[in-house]
């Protein structure tokens, strides 16, 4: 490298050359993540031209995309076509941990109807107050397993999904899943493919645990078959995750047709899929599941909580026959067990049909309010009426962040398409409009009004 000019150059950024270790690549990630959450780099600051910082640090313009890639892929950074990179707000936050204001309609945030919670809480006084409450709170996992189990494996076939009571995990939420989906099966460097805009936990877990993602091009159809196709060819691509039914933020249903083909590329490169049907409720089309198409490839996880009731914190995971042990080893090592309490409470929900009640209610309020969302903005509304929140795109010369603050300052919350990018650099933002979240509807339709005016 021919020693450079850069020395006082005015750069919004320059990190120290003496800091750099290898891998290259990776310091330098750390030194911008550290710059950032410590304040050094304010929110909004437009980041140097990848290849001038490539030039004052005297390294490869790769090792600079590589380590921007990382911090893009953590929202700490977001680039805009056309004007550069930024940092982002909130970046030394959780997703899950934003500050709410109590005096914007939440339109952010998934809440799916809290007002349904009396139900829960009535089957739950009504154990509470049962002769055999006091065993409810041993710590009996074997006993937790096997009556809940058979109830998980009925449940599953409401859902086309027919398997082994054996091939069943409980686990303690989705997340929880996906912690032991990644303990099991990856390691330090491994490459899963996604949708370009992906659920934010899955892309903060693979950040938890070094797994490089891949972005997927996708249309109003969902994942392109020959991105994927492609990119299993140009990476070591070893997993495909996907939400197959409403994929969240985009809400997009991927139909028959295009199923099909993924599961064929998944199976023909000898791929892993984790199939992430938290909104399975939603799929009134009756679409098979990938673990219905093929079951040894995929690994199924069925969350409660947005069909059911969010704080109940239960999932059914189905593996294959092959890798049964092995996540059973994983489960068995971390002690994650569901409580009594709230397997008691699921069973009575499933086996007293409230369950189904609870499912249908929500479809019914849902549909309304997706009905109400069309009315302002029909043409981005989903094909899908049971969708529990919707996707707006924004006019191109719009930052996502910026229209967050300013629909904030405007008294509604919603969160933007650059927190669930998993590639490098967004070509037109949007924002994720939680239908589901607001108490009612009147709220829900000032807060349509409120975005409907910032739009245009």
């Amino acid at each position: 490298m021919p020693v450079n000019s850069f020395e006082n150059y005015p750069m919004t950024w320059k990190p120290d050359k003496n800091l750099l270790k290898t891998p290259l690549y990776l310091c330098l990630a750390e030194l911008l993540e550290q710059d950032i959450v410590t304040g050094r780099l304010p929110i909004g600051t437009r980041l140097p031209p990848q290849r001038e910082l490539a030039d004052f640090l005297d390294i490869n313009l790769s090792t600079v995309t590589r380590a921007f890639k990382i911090c893009t892929q953590k929202g700490l950074i977001h680039a805009i076509i056309g004007k550069g990179t930024f940092v982002s707000p909130n970046t030394s936050l959780p997703l899950s941990s934003l500050k709410k204001d109590k005096s914007c309609i939440c339109l952010s945030v998934l809440r799916p109807y809290y007002q349904l919670n009396h139900i829960v809480s009535d089957v739950s006084r009504k154990l509470l107050q049962s002769q055999s409450v006091d065993h409810l709170f041993e710590f009996d996992a074997n006993q937790t397993d096997q009556k809940q189990k058979i109830i998980a494996q009925n449940w599953l076939q409401n859902f086309q999904v027919k398997t082994s009571v054996d091939n069943i995990l409980l686990t303690y939420g989705t997340q929880n899943a996906l912690v032991i989906t990644f303990l099991s099966l990856f390691k330090d460097g491994d490459k899963i493919a996604v949708d370009s805009f992906t659920y934010t936990n899955f892309i903060a877990l693979a950040n938890q645990f070094h797994i490089e993602l891949i972005a997927l091009k996708s249309d109003n159809k969902g994942i392109l078959v020959e991105d994927l196709a492609i990119k299993v060819k140009q990476h070591n691509i070893k997993a495909l995750y996907l939400v197959p039914t409403s994929n969240n933020p985009t809400a997009v249903d991927l139909l028959w047709e295009r199923r099909k083909k993924l599961a064929d590329i998944t199976r023909k490169n000898h791929l892993l899929l984790i199939e992430d049907d938290t909104y399975a409720f939603t799929n009134v089309k009756k679409i098979p599941p990938f673990v219905r198409m093929i079951p040894q490839h995929t690994i199924y996880i069925h969350g409660l909580s947005k069909s059911l009731f969010a704080s109940l914190r239960l999932a059914y995971m189905v593996v294959p026959d092959n890798l049964r042990k092995l996540f059973i080893k994983t489960a068995n090592t971390l002690n994650i067990h569901i409580p009594l309490f709230n397997a008691q409470i699921v069973n009575e929900l499933i086996v007293s049909g409230k369950a189904d009640q609870v499912i249908e209610r929500k479809k019914l309020l849902t549909k309304e309010r997706n009905t109400l969302y069309r009315q302002y903005f029909p043409e981005s509304a989903s094909a899908n009426s049971y969708a529990l929140f919707q996707w707006l795109p924004l006019p191109k010369h719009i930052d996502g962040y910026a229209f967050e603050e300013v629909a904030k300052q405007n008294g509604v919350e919603v969160l933007c398409a650059e927190r669930f990018f998993a590639g490098s650099l967004i070509d037109q933002s949007a924002v994720r409009i939680a239908i589901c979240s607001p108490d009612t509807m009147d709220e829900l339709e000032k807060g349509l009004i409120i975005l409907k005016n910032l739009y245009s």
